[in-house]
């Protein structure tokens, strides 16, 4: 089992003092969350809070993830730094291409690439692109990536993207891993199909169970299930010893702890950030 940390929204000042002390404490990843935007006016609602409500994220500071992961991986040698997720479908396939290559390499191929859908709607209006088409985009801006990634020429001819024939270089020496987020029957599919992995936003015990056997199926349906495959989850049974195994016992590669309630303003100190990481390697991590 891999345990990524996750922290958000919190000073920027405390993200370099903690990369540096998770990366020393044994965890394997730290998640970058991301943000473009916040409306004045919208009747839009939270996927991931129990009445849909999107307040907590006002005024809220999120720094860029490409511009956040570099600034961290200059300062760490192991840590790997994994976005949680990207909203693809609002930025162009080849800028995006460019930006992870470049993380890619500069960390020295420590970059999980997490991508999903954005749930608002105004992420898109302000940026100008079109909300009804964002699967379908998605679904071609990951052929695009995977495919300039490689450092060879790529040419790709779809339904909403042309792009000639390019090269972008440096090239990274491995992989970018692709990690699919989200909960819907759609966002299982495109992990199923074109995914390296799968990141989970949390939820009860029973719900992740069932996502995870309907992944296996449709991971068999394409005939990918002996490919290597990550399964990146937010989960209670994540803080006990027993609690671990049995997330290993039903598939889950990776786990995702944060030490606050990230729906409520931050309170937390540096020195209580970095006592309760390490609280926890000492605890889990270190006994496993």
């Amino acid at each position: 089992m891999r345990f990524s940390y996750a922290e958000s929204m919190c000073d920027p000042r405390q993200y370099a003092p903690l990369a540096i002390a998770a990366e020393e404490a044994g965890y394997h990843s730290f998640t970058i969350p991301d943000s473009i935007c916040y409306p004045e006016v919208s009747d839009s609602r939270y996927p991931y809070t129990p009445d849909g409500n999107r307040e907590f994220l006002d005024g809220r500071p999120f720094i860029e993830p490409f511009t956040l992961i570099p600034a961290l991986a200059a300062v760490t040698e192991r840590l790997r730094f994994t976005t949680f997720v990207v909203k693809l479908p609002v930025r162009h396939p080849v800028l995006v291409a460019k930006q992870a290559m470049s993380i890619a390499v500069m960390s020295n191929n420590r970059f999980g690439f997490g991508i999903g859908l954005s749930p608002w709607p105004e992420d898109y209006r302000v940026t100008g692109t079109d909300w009804k088409s964002r699967g379908r985009r998605m679904d071609e801006m990951i052929e695009i990536l995977r495919g300039l990634s490689t450092g060879g020429f790529f040419e790709y001819h779809g339904e909403h993207f042309d792009i000639e024939s390019i090269k972008l270089s440096p090239a990274p020496s491995e992989p970018i891993p692709l990690l699919i987020g989200g909960h819907a029957e759609p966002a299982l599919r495109r992990a199923a199909r074109f995914g390296d992995g799968w990141m989970h936003a949390g939820g009860d015990q029973e719900t992740l169970q069932k996502l995870l056997t309907r992944l296996a199926e449709l991971r068999r349906e394409h005939g990918r299930q002996s490919d290597p495959f990550e399964v990146h989850v937010i989960s209670l049974d994540a803080f006990t010893l027993d609690g671990v195994r049995r997330l290993e016992d039903i598939g889950v590669s990776d786990v995702i702890v944060g030490f606050r309630n990230a729906y409520e303003n931050d309170t937390q100190t540096l020195d209580q950030k970095l006592g309760a990481l390490r609280t926890f390697a000492d605890n889990v991590i270190a006994k496993l």
